[in-house]
């Protein structure tokens, strides 16, 4: 049985450990039909192995590897293996490029071209540099210029008298941490100038090959790269090359005789639509397989939510407006959003309500239920994996606030401050994700978990009823609260009912019961609940 490849964004590794490998050397025929290409697709679809592939297949450097391709489909085609181990191949990672300042920045892509120049080492000792080539060459071995992918390219080509293939993985990452950390601008310019060289004025060149989750065009980052072909999840040609089929996906549980789970696979991993293809999370695919060969009693978990970059979505649900949050609560019921999609983003425009659904489709987090024309979709929760993303980072940013709040409630609740009171339950409340569960009981659980921590006793037997809740004080002088709750119908029902659970305390005398148990000050509330709305009525002494 092959290694389950865990990890392994190598493209020779992966053949010489003789791991599980899906075969997507068909991409190389879409590349040779292109003279720059750029695909977008969300993290952990397999850019940087493809980008990997491309590599150990076109690089003049690697030909005692060619063997890596044997058996493979791309092994087939004999046009295409006329191109195999001829180019100069620079190859920029740029998906480490995660620093908090433009100057550390800087200092990475120094390291990066760096690299580069220590790939092609031979140029040191080619007779076709001059001196003063070789001269300015070492210094970019010796990480002493951070200038373009230009220069890096040249040196190659005049050596092999061959045109050079630059390779691009995650071009956007440096975007994505500028624009958290506020130095956009600068990094915006700044790729702008080494794209423009690199790609587009260099004769040194044969093909680009780029990827990224987003496609950053509006702010002339891409300026006249008219050559370029971009390939997005919306587009129709090249998208069986990221991520996993369906067939891909039987043939991978079969292999591994998990073929008992496909139903579990698909709820769980399934739903993405790139183009008119179904598509599987090959990263959580894999992770599942590899917990199922160790345990068959391993369930399947969110993979994707620890590896994905989950910031900028734990951002939207933490600072986002009410619009946003009940719209996400809609797609948490399984319920479609319809939405104008970009194709192109900026960073710039992510915090637009209309332009996050964008970023969010583009990205991984939503699916196409349904294309209406004319860039308007049906947008949904591609599947539980992704579905459990939102929830957990819903309820624990409903948990963080609750536990900022709650003492301040209770407080309020302590001083009779009702209005107070309302305002922050309220408050609350409407931060919750839950308001579907729209039952009486729901509304008593609530109350346990907001006052958890506390000394509690619920539907507990008083002399004329059942009280829903009592909280008691550290000491007797101190005041204990009685809370009644119930669910409304309607909204026009929430004074009246909350009233009456009140008049339900008077009646019932649970206030004198909690005296008679010694305590010295007891207050009463009446709360009535209808979805996310709330009403408290106090006890009148």
């Amino acid at each position: 049985m092959k290694l389950v490849p865990i990890g392994i964004e190598n493209f020779k590794e992966m053949i010489d450990k003789n791991a599980y490998y899906v075969n997507k050397t068909n991409l190389i025929e879409n590349v040779l039909n292109e003279q720059s290409v750029f695909f977008t697709r969300p993290r952990r679809f397999g850019k940087t192995l493809n980008m990997s592939m491309l590599y150990y297949f076109f690089s003049i450097k690697e030909k005692e590897n060619a063997y890596l391709f044997n058996g493979l489909n791309i092994s087939k085609n004999k046009e295409a293996i006329k191109h195999q181990n001829k180019y100069p191949v620079i190859f920029i990672f740029l998906k480490d490029m995660k620093n908090s300042s433009y100057e550390k920045q800087m200092n990475r892509f120094k390291e990066v071209i760096c690299l580069c120049a220590k790939s092609h080492l031979e140029s040191l000792n080619s007779e076709r540099l001059l001196a003063s080539e070789k001269k300015l060459f070492q210094k970019y071995v010796n990480n002493e210029l951070e200038r373009e992918i230009f220069n890096i390219s040249y040196f190659p080509y005049k050596h092999y008298h061959q045109k050079v293939i630059i390779l691009i993985d995650e071009y956007d990452v440096p975007l994505q941490s500028a624009y958290q950390y506020n130095y956009y601008d600068e990094m915006v310019e700044f790729l702008k100038n080494v794209f423009s060289s690199a790609l587009k004025t260099n004769e040194s060149l044969e093909k680009g090959i780029m990827t990224g989750c987003l496609r950053i065009s509006k702010e002339s980052i891409f300026t006249g790269l008219n050559n370029f072909t971009s390939y997005s999840i919306l587009n129709n040609i090249g998208n069986e090359y990221f991520g996993f089929t369906e067939k891909e996906i039987l043939q991978l549980l079969k292999d591994y005789n998990l073929t008992d789970y496909v139903d579990e696979v698909k709820e769980w991993y399934d739903g993405y639509l790139f183009g008119n293809i179904e598509i599987y999370n090959p990263w959580s695919t894999l992770m599942y397989v590899d917990c199922k060969l160790n345990s068959s009693d391993n369930k399947p978990i969110s993979f994707w939510a620890n590896t994905s970059g989950n910031d900028l979505v734990v951002n939207y649900i933490q600072n986002g407006s009410d619009e946003l949050h009940e719209e996400f609560e809609q797609l948490i019921q399984g319920k479609s959003l319809t939405k104008y999609i970009k194709p192109e983003l900026t960073y710039r425009e992510m915090d637009n309500i209309n332009n996050i659904y964008s970023f969010l489709l583009l990205t991984g987090y939503l699916k196409i239920k349904e294309d209406l024309g004319e860039n308007k979709y049906k947008l949904i929760i591609p599947n539980k994996e992704v579905y459990e993303i939102y929830k957990q980072t819903f309820m624990s940013y409903f948990e963080d606030y609750t536990f900022v709040r709650k003492e301040d409630l209770y407080q309020s609740l302590v001083k009779g401050d009702v209005d107070h009171a309302n305002e922050i339950l309220g408050d609350i409340l409407s931060r919750s994700i839950t308001y579907f569960d729209n039952e009486e009981s729901f509304y008593h659980g609530f109350l346990l978990g907001l006052f958890s921590g506390k000394k509690i006793k619920s539907n507990r037997e008083a002399v004329h009823g059942r009280f829903d809740l009592c909280i008691f004080p550290k000491q007797i002088f101190q005041t204990a609260l009685i809370l009644e709750c119930k669910h409304s119908k309607i909204v026009k029902d929430l004074i009246k009912d909350s009233s009456e659970e009140a008049q339900q305390i008077i009646d019932n005398k649970y206030e004198e019961e909690i005296i008679n148990e010694g305590y010295l000050h007891v207050k009463g509330y009446g709360i009535s609940f209808y979805k996310k709305y709330c009403y408290i009525v106090k006890v009148q002494a």
